[in-house]
């Protein structure tokens, strides 16, 4: 099982400082990470996202990139309203609404990550709950989480590939 937390900052600068530190908790082993994003949300609501270089094992594996990159694009940059879905984003999100990403998780995070906001991204494959939670506590983020079981993440992969 997957863990894909969202955590809103009213700033820029404790967005950064927690990325950081979710950087560091990864190389000190308390999570295992599948992919890790900073989201930065300027005042006029235009979203920009930055990746970790090198650091550590992120995004290991092409599949598991491409379904982080495209979770990433389906919270942050696909416009809800008045989209008319294609066959790559009909099947895309008939697969997320039978997964832990539902319509309801997505409207969460589009309604916490709004302008002048930004967020840390983390898709986790392991996670110490307890140092996780502790370590983050003082950046006074707001969490939006919601898990993936492996049969989820590989439909959705199945569904990526397909298109």
């Amino acid at each position: 099982m997957s863990d894909l937390i969202v955590i809103a900052f009213d700033n820029e600068a404790q967005a950064e400082a927690a990325y950081n530190e979710v950087q560091s908790l990864e190389h000190d082993l308390v999570v295992e990470l599948a992919g890790l994003a900073l989201v930065k949300v300027d005042g006029e609501g235009k979203t920009h996202v930055e990746y970790p270089g090198t650091v550590g094992k992120v995004g290991v594996g092409a599949a598991g990139g491409a379904l982080f990159g495209t979770l990433i694009g389906v919270l942050f940059f696909v416009p809800f309203a008045g989209l008319i879905f294609g066959g790559l984003f009909g099947a895309l999100f008939a697969g997320l609404d039978k997964s832990g990403l539902d319509a309801q998780f997505r409207d969460r995070v589009k309604s916490t990550v709004t302008a002048g906001k930004s967020a840390v991204v983390i898709y986790a494959v392991k996670l110490t709950e307890d140092k996780f939670a502790a370590a983050l506590a003082p950046y006074e983020g707001t969490v939006v989480q919601t898990s993936l079981s492996e049969d989820d993440e590989k439909a959705l992969i199945h569904d990526l590939d397909a298109k």
